[in-house]
């Protein structure tokens, strides 16, 4: 969690907090798509994360995709932008956000693999015919569309 959320939790405790996110979908030269089982719920998600106060959105992704999994992201393609219902969460330790999702695709990519150890319970690359059925809500929505957008190329 950001230092910024970590710091307003102080104020406001478990409330609600519009929260923005910035997040990367890899896709390999075989075209699979990067997932991370996450930690905290043991669902499939992108990587992505909170951008911090006065952060580069594109920056925030590139840091958030190293911290999850080692990946340096050499290019990123802006993909769209995410929010509404869907993207309202309540984490396990009650902590509700509503999120602003900018997620980015990052096909040109370098590094080796490494799970985040507090955050990321696995990283596995997936067919996009073979996605799990286990995915964190606040994603599907953007997973539907990619799906959807690769499927009519």
């Amino acid at each position: 969690m950001s230092g910024y959320i970590m710091d307003l939790r102080g104020e406001v405790g478990h409330r609600p907090l519009l929260q923005v996110g910035a997040s990367v979908i890899v896709e390999d030269e075989k075209g699979r798509i990067l997932l991370q089982k996450r930690g905290d719920n043991h669902l499939w998600a992108y990587s992505g994360g909170s951008v911090e106060l006065d952060e580069v959105v594109e920056d925030a992704a590139k840091r958030e995709l190293f911290e999850e999994t080692g990946l340096l992201a050499n290019s990123l393609e802006l993909f769209g932008v995410f929010s509404g219902k869907d993207l309202h969460y309540v984490y396990p330790n009650g902590d509700e956000v509503s999120n602003v999702d900018i997620v980015f695709i990052c096909r040109d990519f370098s590094g080796t693999l490494k799970a985040q150890a507090d955050e990321v319970d696995e990283l596995k690359f997936f067919d996009i015919d073979s996605l799990p059925s286990e995915i964190w809500q606040p994603v599907k929505g953007a997973m539907e569309k990619y799906v959807k957008m690769r499927k009519s190329k």
